[in-house]
């Protein structure tokens, strides 16, 4: 499945700064990012599930959000890319 992965840390306090490197951190394991507080990331249900609880578990309800966009299996034609830093194929091979 193809997810969409955004947050918003409030970064006013040492702790929300600290919150917002462990969100990037974890959304950096599992997906590519694309925009400052945006992940895109191509995985199975079950370790989206284990990585929604990493997250939820980070964040302070109070102050910060998250936000999941669902584009299933077929997010090919719901994906556009205009502008600077080219797109890219999350089910292409990657070299590191």
């Amino acid at each position: 499945m193809y997810v969409i992965i955004g947050y918003d840390v409030n970064t006013m306090s040492a702790e929300g700064r600290k919150r917002l490197r462990k969100v990037s951190k974890a959304c950096q394991n599992y997906g590519q990012r694309v925009q400052n507080s945006l992940f895109e990331c191509c995985i199975d249900y079950g370790t989206f599930l284990k990585l929604k609880n990493e997250l939820e578990k980070i964040i302070n309800k109070e102050t910060d959000s998250l936000r999941y966009y669902y584009l299933g299996n077929n997010w090919e034609k719901k994906v556009e890319h205009v502008g600077a830093k080219p797109s890219y194929n999350p089910q292409d091979i990657l070299i590191i």
